[in-house]
């Protein structure tokens, strides 16, 4: 964030609202391209980095050319995207130089308890992280009867809700820390809300699951007898370098030394694993690649919404906690949740936050933790409604969050079948998962 008297002239005198346009069609392409005709696709794989630099710089261009001081409106958005994808890469690397070898038959509570394992360590390694580490075992481990609803719950668990207690959780709760947000915040506030969330979808898939192991369970069984393979875990190394990068997460960032550090770790981590660690992970960098390029151009084409928003916020007259769950989750689902997250923390400030003039000498980021400081004080049920929203509902389709459409390929190279992207939305995630979220807001919110 950027002390108001910038966002104030970005959002009204000098800067057009057709600049938040960028912005806009950059987030649509995110959101249809992945369902576009194969030829149109394979285009979009060809160029999607070149039109989303091109996004960024047409809006960095202008505000160098038309704000004064502008130079700091967009240094501050580069330093902050600079250590969201140093987070976001270093969990990418670290996870991909870890391989998991499970044996035996998933049984339902053999199933539940990996889905709760992996909805913890979603919040220590991210939802990226976690996903990566854990679905070629969940996959493995259920081979002799897996089946799309597999795959789904692994979405809505480890991929999404599981992942909404720390910053390290998923992006958009990273985002908020380098804000304000206290690291362990949510842990304190959002606990329960999570707990109900979680534990509802694990009661539902294990309900499904036992339907599917009663229907196999006598063949399963023989199978699983003459099956030879050991537990095995390979790349431990990796772990300390986990460690190295969740310790990064509460060091200054001063002198980029938080960056440093995660960067590092994962150097160290992509040098040191075996190859035959990264072959067995079918470990490539263009997952990472693909959310480097499109977050630089999200990131550089937020500015001029976020000023709107400074400017016009309080005119969308939400007052409800439950009312900005929805309206975020809402956006969350079809568009990326990151910046939908930021927007919405932004009006949330506008709203709930007395304006108070820029102290002498403070940059944007001191005045980004200042006002999220005094939003945590006067409205934190807003801010655990907007976190939640933006978590909980990335996983209603596979564009919400990043690692469900990772997961939906690695499933699909697997050989599992996978509902389509309308038979994941109206199949599964408006009959199972929207309900639950429907009682988190009754009972929350």
């Amino acid at each position: 964030m950027i002390p108001p008297t910038i966002w104030a002239t970005v959002a009204g005198t000098e800067i057009p609202l057709v600049l938040v346009g960028p912005f806009g069609v950059l987030l649509l392409l995110i959101a249809t391209m992945p369902l576009a005709p194969a030829r149109v696709h394979r285009l979009w794989e060809h160029y999607y980095p070149h039109v989303a630099l091109a996004l960024g710089a047409l809006v960095a261009a202008f505000y160098l050319w038309r704000v004064p001081g502008s130079e700091a409106v967009i240094g501050h958005t580069l330093h902050e995207y600079f250590s969201f994808i140093s987070l976001l890469g270093s969990l990418f690397v670290v996870a991909g130089g870890i391989h998991l070898k499970v044996k035996g038959e998933g049984t339902p509570v053999g199933n539940v308890v990996f889905l709760l394992v992996g909805a913890v360590l979603a919040n220590v390694i991210g939802t990226t992280g976690a996903s990566m580490l854990l679905i070629r075992p969940w996959i493995r481990v259920n081979k002799y009867r897996i089946s799309a609803f597999h795959i789904v719950f692994f979405i809505f668990i480890v991929s999404n809700c599981g992942g909404a207690l720390t910053p390290i959780g998923d992006p958009p709760l990273f985002l908020g820390y380098l804000r304000g947000v206290p690291f362990f915040w949510l842990f304190e506030h959002a606990l329960w809300p999570w707990a109900t969330c979680v534990g509802l979808l694990l009661a539902a898939f294990y309900l499904f699951d036992c339907r599917s192991f009663n229907k196999v369970a006598a063949p399963v069984r023989r199978r699983a007898e003459h099956d030879h393979e050991t537990w095995r875990f390979d790349g431990g190394v990796n772990v300390l370098f986990l460690a190295a990068v969740v310790v990064g997460v509460f060091l200054p960032e001063k002198y980029f030394i938080r960056e440093g550090v995660m960067l590092g770790a994962a150097l160290a981590s992509y040098r040191l694993t075996p190859r035959q660690v990264h072959e067995e992970n079918h470990f490539t960098f263009a997952p990472i690649k693909e959310v480097a390029w499109l977050f630089l151009g999200i990131f550089l084409t937020m500015m001029p919404a976020l000023g709107y928003l400074e400017q016009h916020g309080k005119e969308a007259k939400l007052t409800q906690p439950v009312q900005y769950y929805f309206a975020t989750g809402g956006l969350s689902a079809v568009l990326d949740n990151a910046p939908t997250y930021v927007n919405f923390l932004k009006l949330a400030e506008v709203t709930f936050v007395e304006e108070t003039p820029a102290e002498a000498g403070e940059g944007g980021a001191a005045y980004d933790r200042r006002a999220v400081r005094q939003l945590l004080e006067t409205a934190p049920s807003f801010v655990v409604a907007i976190s939640l929203g933006a978590v909980f509902f990335g996983a209603m389709t596979y564009i919400g969050n990043g690692p469900n459409f990772m997961v939906k390929s690695i499933a699909e190279s697997a050989g599992v079948k996978v509902p389509s992207f309308f038979g994941y939305l109206f199949k599964y995630a408006m009959v199972i998962l929207l309900p639950v979220l429907l009682v988190v807001a009754w009972l929350f919110f």
